[in-house]
């Protein structure tokens, strides 16, 4: 289990359980057919626990080239190895978008909506207004970020002695998802993340689904370009704060 290996199995897991459970609320005839924004919400806060835990102890288990980036701006990452982690993030989305196809291959057969059937792979906006869309996407982002700077280990005090946590560490990462789902994702289903959105979005392209419509390609670079700028202002206020 590498880094490489680990960014890319994380993330994997993060998008089948993720993506899965919009295609669970939104697809024809499943058992969770309508079932409600907090379902998706709480669902992909529990993904990103699940695919920290298992990438955790290996990679620190970014799972999104924004955070990724954002950690080596604020000097926490090496440039390094940047590129490295960012691929195995969009193999690890390509595989797990792919999954949820094989999952939920007969309601995406039943599924005559192509909307519904894009928004298992990917974000769309509310109201499609590309100013308020990307400002949507770079506050999300800032706040993922900026808090995950501020996620410290258990200590005992005043030893300072840490402790271990195991998976449980992955915990206050999942909530963070969690309410940024709850209190900011009505307007553009927060992203966050571009490889959580670009991969799946490709693969939704690519898949030979009878009753896909368009990828929607027009508003693609919204969370591409919204989760990088939001994670660079994070980063250098961090920095600005902390030199």
């Amino acid at each position: 289990m590498s880094p490489f290996i680990a960014e890319l199995v994380g993330t994997m897991l993060m998008i089948l359980l993720g993506d899965g459970v919009v295609a669970n609320v939104v697809l024809k005839d499943t058992k969770g057919s309508n079932s409600g924004w907090m379902v998706i919400t709480t669902a992909w806060g529990l993904a990103v626990f699940v695919g920290v835990t298992v990438a955790g102890p290996y990679s620190g288990a970014h799972l999104n080239p924004a955070i990724t980036i954002g950690l080596a701006i604020a000097g926490k990452f090496a440039w390094a190895q940047v590129v490295p982690y960012i691929i195995a993030q969009f193999l690890g989305a390509f595989m797990g978008a792919f999954l949820v196809w094989i999952m939920y291959y007969d309601h995406f057969k039943r599924t005559n909506d192509p909307g519904s059937i894009l928004a298992v792979f990917c974000t769309g906006p509310a109201v499609r207004n590309y100013i308020s869309n990307i400002s949507s996407e770079i506050i999300g982002a800032f706040v993922l970020i900026f808090t995950v700077f501020y996620i410290t280990g258990a200590e005992i005090t005043p030893t300072k002695t840490p402790i271990g946590l195991g998976s449980v560490g992955a915990l206050p990462v999942a909530l963070l998802v969690w309410v940024i789902g709850l209190s900011l994702g009505g307007t553009t289903g927060y992203a966050i993340n571009p490889a959580r959105d670009l991969g799946p979005r490709i693969i939704h392209a690519l898949l030979p689904m009878k009753n896909k419509g368009g990828s929607d390609w027009a508003y693609s670079w919204i969370p591409i370009m919204g989760p990088l700028i939001g994670v660079t202002i994070a980063a250098l206020l961090y920095l600005q704060l902390h030199g």
